[in-house]
């Protein structure tokens, strides 16, 4: 007698790693977290065909705490390492995880040619204006004029844009979240991964250790001067229509990078969401076009590679 196969249904206990989470209580990283577990239930990805990569930070930690494969890489070089895995096995899901100063300080330079590629990946920034790892040192998204209580003195440079940044560099879905909204960050993250190319969602996050400018009361408009109004609101609450139609009307690529680059630029009040999706060509793609990948297979499984004995290289880093 034949059986039917019992389908699968992967819960959020199927990515959450063993593992102690000693990130300060309050912090935004928790939510971003639990936000991309939710995001990788609500898509039904097996777990072992996810691979998460980190730089150094607090947001570092996040692969350990993920019962996917994982990869902590060297400062400010997620985006190299996110290339390799997913030109090496196209079908893995792969999401680089960051904070600010990983990706646009010493990382900058690997961000703008990770958007020129246009890769099918996920990026995911951290971004609460500290290098909070290292004592709160001022990030490169920290306001001029504005100085938290872990810095010396005001930040006397100007606050690096996320999103105008990565409209100009290529990325093909351009996003803000907030880490303490996680049901909607669940859902902005499912749509990054789903997504066919370059995703940056960039998220808003506390940090109640070292920056107590942008703090929980704030983001929710109950410091002194706010009036209970609250500095962020959802685009896909408004008439806001961030998906261009036409790739190859240029003309309709810039208008739409054109009012993303400017509501992004909105400081009185902070949008969330998506502000850009475009579908084009992957360099997947590109280069399958070109003979230089195959799907079908991958580097990742074959035999010469796949069993290939390292020892050697091992042996000589001893």
């Amino acid at each position: 007698m034949a059986t039917t196969p019992t389908k699968v249904e992967f819960k959020i206990k199927d990515y959450k790693a063993d593992i102690h989470n000693d990130w300060c209580p309050g912090c935004g990283d928790f939510g971003i977290l639990t936000a991309l577990q939710m995001a990788l239930v609500k898509l039904q990805i097996p777990s072992h065909r996810v691979a998460v990569v980190s730089g150094i930070g607090c947001s570092g930690k996040t692969p350990h705490y993920m019962q996917t494969y994982a990869f902590h890489t060297l400062h400010g070089r997620v985006m190299p390492s996110v290339t390799g895995l997913k030109l090496a096995n196209p079908s893995l899901t792969v999401i680089g995880v960051g904070g600010d100063g990983d990706a646009y300080g010493i990382g900058a330079g690997h961000f703008v040619n990770g958007g020129r590629r246009n890769l099918d990946i996920t990026y995911i920034v951290f971004n609460n204006d500290v290098y909070a790892l290292t004592k709160g040192q001022g990030s490169p998204t920290i306001a001029q004029g504005t100085k938290t209580k872990s810095m010396a003195e005001e930040s006397i440079m100007q606050a690096l844009n996320p999103v105008a940044l990565a409209l100009v560099c290529g990325y093909t879905f351009v996003a803000r979240g907030y880490a303490l909204d996680v049901k909607t960050l669940t859902d902005l993250i499912a749509q990054g991964i789903r997504h066919r190319g370059s995703t940056l969602i960039d998220v808003l996050q506390t940090c109640p250790t070292y920056n107590d400018l942008h703090t929980k009361p704030w983001y929710e408009g109950k410091k002194p001067g706010q009036n209970g109004i609250s500095p962020l609101y959802r685009l896909d609450q408004t008439d806001y229509d961030p998906r261009v139609q036409d790739p190859a009307n240029r003309r309709e690529v810039s208008q739409k990078k054109t009012q993303a680059i400017l509501k992004s630029e909105e400081d009185e009040r902070l949008p969330l969401g998506i502000f850009y999706q475009c579908e084009i060509p992957t360099y997947e793609d590109y280069l399958e076009r070109k003979g230089h990948i195959d799907r079908a297979h991958p580097l990742a499984e074959r035999e010469d590679i796949f069993h290939r004995d390292v020892t050697p290289l091992l042996d000589a880093l001893t």
